[in-house]
């Protein structure tokens, strides 16, 4: 249960609007802090509470690495009612916008008071091994995807709302790495896997793939379909679609869909966008040469700029089967990589901000504040639609909130439903992310110095 209602939160904006409205000049903006726990004040006591309940348990190695089997056990002892109530009281109230309407609402709305801007993720995906029986869950799994398009676009008051994809949400893990096996042969991709041919799959036309079985063209044809009417709808709301990427051994494959949906959707405006992970070696180059491409074929091309979230996995893997490791060496090498990215994007976005469009998906900030200087430095507004920032609902909110209170366009990564749907949500995100989680100690500390505010100021 919420403790304040939205009206009780529109009077609270309204008493707090010297710091929630504040809007700084272009130079300040450069020169901000987020040293300041100033936007913590926008915050309930609840909240907060919370806020440093779960990072304080994400401190914690065997926690994150065992936490979906505690929570199995957890549910199993205390009855799903117990639990629910455990869960809302914890990670799930801290990271989810909540499972029925007025609560996805209300979390959207409280957003927009704060300055943010909702980003709805639906949380379901697919791994090997996890494979749907038949089409009809991933049939579900599309009107999900279409309803969270529509709460997108009446939800948010934004002049470009946006959401998040899992293809795997859509087409099934196993036929994804079965195309990239595929795809590593230039001559095959090229005659059975070519832009154009996607994109006649995508319009429903009957595309012959000889390398796949009956079956698993019939799956592919359907999967085609699936994506066909997202975008369609999405467009049709002016909803931009922020497509994943996942592990390296389906993101070619992702890629490629995507690519097409570009080709396709992107004709005027990026409808679209790819996401890029920066901690692999070879991202500076997959994102040159779509960038190419974009340019060659004329699609508008968008873009989600993120560090990565698989690291331990991917270098398990490549150690496992005996090929090079795909993720940069060090945290250094890393952050030159999304740098370099950041840079080139944010030059063609300085060049037509129409046609080229970036979110600067990051909890890091040092990449923030680089984003910034480059942004002013290239002559990029504000308050221009062409370059965003983006992070987690419960994480990172005092990067966030400053952002908002400058005048920054900062969405928030919002998953939402029941909770036995979202925990395995949950519980990936929190291992892929266990290492900023278990580094946050200064949002804590910024947590901890508010609550004693509010303290003292009680006493």
């Amino acid at each position: 249960m919420h403790l304040l209602s939205v009206s009780s939160w529109r009077a609270l904006s309204s008493r707090l609007a010297p710091l929630c409205l504040r809007t700084l000049s272009g130079e300040a903006a450069v020169s901000m802090s987020f040293e300041d726990g100033h936007a913590f004040r926008l915050k309930q006591t609840r909240e907060i509470l919370r806020a440093l309940a779960v990072f304080r348990m994400c401190s914690f190695p065997f926690l994150v690495n065992n936490s979906m089997k505690l929570m199995e056990v957890s549910r199993l002892l205390l009855r799903q009612r117990l639990f629910a109530l455990l869960m809302k009281s914890t990670a799930y109230g801290q990271f989810v916008a909540g499972e029925t309407m007025p609560e996805i609402r209300f979390t959207m709305e409280k957003l927009s008071m704060m300055g943010m801007r909702p980003m709805l993720a639906v949380p379901i995906e697919e791994d090997l091994g996890e494979m749907k029986t038949g089409e009809s869950q991933y049939n579900q799994n599309l009107e999900t995807m279409l309803e969270c398009v529509k709460i997108s676009h009446s939800g948010s008051k934004v002049t470009y709302p946006m959401m998040q994809l899992k293809v795997t949400a859509l087409l099934s893990a196993e036929l994804c790495t079965k195309i990239t096996m595929l795809l590593t042969d230039s001559q095959l991709r090229e005659k059975h896997f070519g832009l154009d041919c996607i994109v006649r799959a995508l319009e429903g036309q009957d595309v012959n793939f000889p390398s796949l079985s009956e079956g698993e063209t019939q799956h592919f044809l359907c999967a085609m379909r699936r994506l066909n009417r997202v975008g369609e709808y999405a467009r049709e709301h002016k909803v931009r679609v922020l497509v994943d990427a996942e592990y390296t051994y389906i993101n070619p494959t992702l890629t490629l869909v995507t690519l097409a949906m570009m080709k396709k959707f992107n004709r005027s405006e990026p409808w679209i966008w790819n996401t890029y992970q920066c901690y692999l070696k070879d991202s500076f180059s997959l994102l040159s040469q779509d960038l190419d491409l974009a340019a060659q074929e004329g699609f508008a091309f968008g873009v989600k700029l993120v560090r990565g979230a698989y690291m331990d996995k991917e270098r398990k893997l490549a150690k496992e089967q005996g090929y090079p490791d795909p993720v940069h060496k060090s945290w250094e090498d890393t952050n030159r990589s999304y740098h370099k990215s950041l840079n080139r994007m944010l030059e063609m976005a300085a060049q037509d901000g129409k046609w080229y469009n970036l979110i600067v998906a990051t909890h890091n900030e040092e990449s923030v504040k680089h984003a910034i200087d480059r942004m002013k430095a290239l002559g990029i507004s504000k308050d221009a639609s062409s370059v965003c920032f983006g992070q987690l609902l419960g994480m990172c909110d005092h990067v966030s909130l400053t952002l908002g209170q400058h005048g920054f366009a900062i969405y928030k990564s919002i998953p939402y439903g029941p909770i036995n749907d979202v925990l395995p949500y949950l519980v990936r995100r929190a291992q892929e992310n266990r290492t900023v989680l278990q580094g946050i100690r200064k949002e804590r500390d910024l947590l901890r110095r508010e609550l004693w505010r509010r303290l003292l100021k009680r006493t």
